[in-house]
Order: structure tokens, then C-alpha cells, then sequence
């Protein structure tokens, strides 16, 4: 039975191994990295699929600006297991993850993927037209989904990074004691 949840801390390390083995190492040169470095996921929108127990899938979104458009996020990376694909995993974390937006009040998602596979979503690159990312992308992967309508009809420009930013203390493997910080600021 697949089950979808919140992810937590607990998650960090398979989370990785999973997006390494779907993406290799070259997953931190994409330009959607940019959007994602330094920052954490938008509240409640990173999601683990498990099985039986074990993590299977993830997807995670993340705040952005989206041209004219404050209330953006840009969906990436998903990812299912090897093992576990064709079974719905990944449409069912689409689901989750768009449906937890939409309810939330966001306006609108962004994604550079695979238009066949995500058009089953309702993503278009003509919501897209108008907006530009900070690198390199395929015009035709880079896709876009009202989630409030013609919340993107307006919208123009470059798409910027706007949530929040990592606490690097609790991401860092190496513990900084609160002292230090508070001595050095």
C-alpha cells in the first residue's frame, strides 16, 4: 500500500540517495537548482511516498516569483525508485503535491520536465511563454499550471527564488554550538 506523508528529517538521507540514483550528480547543475539552493521547501509541500514502510518516491515544492506573479512555487525534483516505478507513484505524489498547493491558496506551479508525462497534470508550456528562468532550459520542458485561474496570463519575467532561506546550522552535519553564533554576530 503506498502511503504519502509529510517528509521529515528522518527522510534526509534516503531523499538523496533516491534523487541520485534518478538524477546522478548532474541533478545540481540544472537550472531549477538555482531556484532551489539555499532554501527550503514551501511548508507542507515536500512529500515521501512510501511502501510498506520504505520511502519510494519524493517531491518537493518551493516559493517563487514567477515573473509579475508573487504567490509561485516551482515544483522538482520528483522522483521514484527504480524498483517502483509504473506502479502510479509518481502521479499520486503529483496529485498530493498539487492538490496540498491549490488548497493552500497558491496561484500557480513551474516545472521543467517531461511535457507528455505532465501534461496528464493540466502543465503547459504556453502558461510558461511569458516568464524566463536564471539559465539555460528547453523552452518546450519548461512548463507551467494555474492553480487559480489566469493567475499566469499577465505574468512576465524572470522567475526568482523567494522562500525561505536554510538554517545552515541544522542542516550542516558538523554542530555549531549557539554560543559561537551569538559570539560572532
Amino acid at each position: 500500500m503506498i502511503t504519502i506523508r509529510e517528509e521529515n528529517i528522518g527522510d534526509v538521507a534516503v531523499r538523496e540517495a533516491l534523487l541520485d540514483e534518478a538524477f546522478g550528480i548532474e541533478r545540481f547543475e540544472k537550472t531549477c537548482e538555482r531556484l532551489r539552493e539555499g532554501r527550503v521547501p514551501a511548508r507542507g509541500l515536500a512529500l515521501i511516498a512510501e511502501l510498506n514502510g520504505e520511502v519510494v518516491g519524493t517531491v518537493r515544492l518551493w516559493h517563487v516569483k514567477a515573473g509579475t506573479v508573487d504567490d509561485g512555487l516551482v515544483l522538482g525534483p520528483l522522483a521514484v525508485s527504480r524498483a517502483c516505478q509504473s506502479r502510479g507513484i509518481g502521479a499520486s505524489l503529483m496529485r498530493a503535491a498539487l492538490n496540498r498547493a491549490a488548497l493552500a491558496g497558491y496561484a500557480a506551479v513551474l516545472l521543467v520536465g517531461d511535457a507528455p508525462y505532465y501534461a496528464r497534470f493540466g502543465f503547459s508550456a504556453g502558461l510558461a511563454d511569458g516568464l524566463w528562468l536564471p539559465g539555460p532550459v528547453e523552452r518546450d520542458r519548461f512548463l507551467a499550471l494555474e492553480l487559480q485561474p489566469n493567475a499566469l496570463s499577465m505574468a512576465w519575467g524572470l522567475v526568482k527564488a523567494t522562500g525561505e532561506l536554510e538554517d545552515y546550522r541544522l542542516a550542516s552535519s558538523i554542530p555549531v554550538p549557539e554560543k559561537s553564533i551569538r559570539e560572532a554576530a
